[in-house]
């Protein structure tokens, strides 16, 4: 990747006309009006629960235009808050930065999420590995005795999460969740992500890519329970190349795991400054997001 495009990463975005509602490890959430909201994805990467000091070039994007196939693609399943990704759409005071919004934002309705992370695993990685191997449980569920890592679940399973003070994700039971927002809703939630999750895994398949493992947000809208946040990216899932699946052991992978490989390799302490990555680290973890995106989608994202 030439040094020119590894310039080009949007890290931090300034757009003194708008409120900063929020701003997370990738996404930064401007205020537009009191039914509204800007999502904007930039080129951040996290690792270990840093944000590096180097950005992956089209990332942001990457996440972006993949979260808008998969709203389209799963619409008769759930509502999502999705108004509109057309930035000559936007209200006034945010087309002023259409060139640093096209193709990496999303104008949408504003949510009054749940508070809880609604995670689906197809196949026996990462955290659930981890507990599975100490209890033979993963939340709660009882699974078969003697799986390996990266096995696939005879069926998928239900594994909600909160986030704990200090930043992680959590995992929670059922029964935690239900007390936290509620039986109807949590079994309703249930229900559409394991919907969700089958459909996408399925059509994923046939283009090559197991998606092992993701979490979903919802928030209440006026169309009920609704889709919000990324949907199925990356970032907040587990998505492996097919032909190259093994289980047994950690996979090869379209996430940023080329990155935490990095970290460890070069014995990062996990502790601030996160380091800088060099250029072809970058390099090629923005090339895996990419070929994730055309996979999935059978287009080629517009890189220029």
């Amino acid at each position: 990747m030439s040094p020119q495009l590894l310039d080009a990463v949007l890290l931090r975005t300034d757009f003194h006309d708008l409120t900063l509602h929020a701003s997370g490890k990738v996404r930064d959430v401007y205020t537009l009006d009191d039914a509204h909201l800007l999502f904007v994805a930039t080129d951040r990467i996290s690792a270990f629960d840093y944000v590096l000091a180097t950005g992956i070039p089209h990332k942001g994007r990457v996440l972006t235009q993949i979260s808008l196939f998969w709203f389209d693609f799963l619409r008769d399943i759930v509502p999502n808050h999705l108004v509109t990704a057309d930035v000559e759409k936007y209200p006034a005071a945010a087309r002023k930065y259409a060139d640093s919004l096209r193709g990496r934002s999303m104008l949408v309705k504003r949510a009054d999420m749940v508070p809880v992370e609604c995670v689906v695993r197809g196949y026996l990685s990462g955290s659930a590995w981890k507990e599975y191997k100490t209890t033979g449980h993963v939340c709660g569920i009882e699974l078969p005795k003697g799986l390996q890592e990266s096995d696939k679940l005879p069926e998928p399973i239900f594994t909600p999460a909160t986030k704990a003070t200090n930043g992680h994700d959590e995992n929670i039971s059922f029964a935690e969740m239900v007390r936290i927002v509620g039986q109807d809703r949590s079994h309703h939630l249930r229900d559409i992500t394991l919907e969700i999750y089958t459909k996408a895994a399925d059509y994923a398949r046939q283009k090559g890519i197991i998606i092992a493992d993701t979490k979903f947000e919802f928030g209440m809208t006026s169309q009920g329970i609704t889709l919000a946040d990324e949907v199925l990216t990356p970032d907040s899932s587990r998505f492996w190349p097919a032909d190259k699946y093994k289980p047994g052991q950690a996979q090869d992978s379209y996430d940023k795991q080329y990155v935490r490989d990095y970290l460890e390799q070069i014995r990062w302490n996990k502790q601030p400054p996160a380091p800088a990555l060099p250029p072809e680290v970058a390099g090629r973890t923005s090339a895996k997001y990419l070929e994730a995106y055309q996979r999935l989608t059978g287009r080629e994202l517009d890189v220029q």
